[in-house]
């Protein structure tokens, strides 16, 4: 069952979201890694931000989480992970599938370039990853990221985006 996360949710995300991240654990350069992958402080901050987060639970228990983000005129994917164990499964498309009924506005989604399996996974749902030099404006426009995570991320765009955003 997909449902809007709710505060009692809280803590279940910070779970997937730092037990998910783990897959990419070698694959972010070591100044981006932090143990946990997300405290409980920069949750907060992401949720006050406007970051809306959708979980699949089974036996009402969340085992995936994908966030929306409007910004300007598009929509972030923030925070998508599952539970390992449970990835492959399914989980990831059917979050993302009701996430993209949510919004009208394009969709981007910005991951780490070495995470092919990521990056697989958005392509598999019609996403391109887009060029280098619209990768670099999108995240210093849309993101607030540093400048080591730029040069170590993708973003990848929806049809929405192809067609124009706004």
């Amino acid at each position: 069952m997909i449902r809007e996360c709710r505060a009692e949710d809280f803590d279940a995300i910070l779970r997937i979201v730092n037990q998910g991240a783990e897959a990419y654990r070698a694959f972010i350069p070591p100044a981006e890694w932090h143990d946990p992958y997300m405290d409980a402080d920069e949750l907060r901050g992401e949720i006050a931000a406007g970051v809306r987060f959708l979980g699949y639970a089974e036996e009402d228990e969340l085992i995936g989480v994908m966030g929306l983000q409007d910004v300007l005129d598009v929509a972030l994917i923030r925070h998508a992970y599952v539970l390992p164990g449970r990835q492959r499964s399914g989980v990831g498309s059917a979050l993302h599938e009701e996430l993209r009924a949510q919004t009208e506005r394009p969709l981007l989604v910005g991951t780490w370039a070495a995470s092919s399996w990521a990056i697989r996974f958005y392509e598999r749902l019609g996403y391109r990853v887009v060029s280098a030099a619209e990768r670099e404006t999108l995240l210093r426009r849309y993101w607030s990221v540093p400048d080591s995570q730029i040069a170590a991320s993708v973003v990848l765009a929806d049809a929405r985006w192809t067609r124009g955003p706004g």
